[in-house]
């Protein structure tokens, strides 16, 4: 047996594979980012890591929003009320949001290893903040957290 686990990490030493990991993100009425939110609401895995949204009450999604993913990302769409799970299989950032309570803001990011897309994120988000009736500093208060991601990292 020792043999067995011995041979399997030096494959994986020698073709460079990683175990992928897993992660939660609750979905709730209320949280300590406020009302309606994902917790946490930004989040940062690896590429290959996969994500599991977890309703916490009942009547929310987890959707990947059009145009605010790396390109091409797979997109997502979660059901109402059900767990949904995501492989992240492109770098960079990730926004999604729950339908049903989008204009609430209600939203989160992953990043998956570097934000290499961020620029365009933050460019290409504007009009989805511009449809939040409430909370409407929250997405661009998420991103920011992630400029500071980068700063730190140069």
């Amino acid at each position: 047996m020792l043999k067995v686990k011995l041979l399997a990490a030096s494959l994986c030493l020698v073709s460079g594979l990683s175990w992928a990991a897993e992660h939660t993100v609750h979905m709730k009425n209320r949280g300590e980012g406020g009302s309606m939110v994902f917790e946490p609401a930004v989040l940062h895995v690896n590429v290959g890591d996969t994500v599991h949204f977890v309703p916490s009450k009942p009547a929310h999604n987890s959707a990947s929003v059009d145009g605010l993913l790396p390109e091409g990302a797979t997109p997502w769409k979660g059901g109402m009320s059900e767990k949904v799970s995501v492989t992240m299989d492109k770098e960079g950032v990730y926004v999604y949001q729950c339908d049903p309570h989008s204009i609430m803001a209600m939203i989160g990011v992953v990043v998956a290893g570097k934000p290499v897309n961020l620029e365009q994120i933050k460019s290409d988000s504007a009009t989805l903040q511009a449809s939040f009736v409430m909370n409407k500093k929250r997405l661009g208060k998420y991103l920011a957290q992630l400029d500071q991601t980068v700063a730190q990292a140069n």
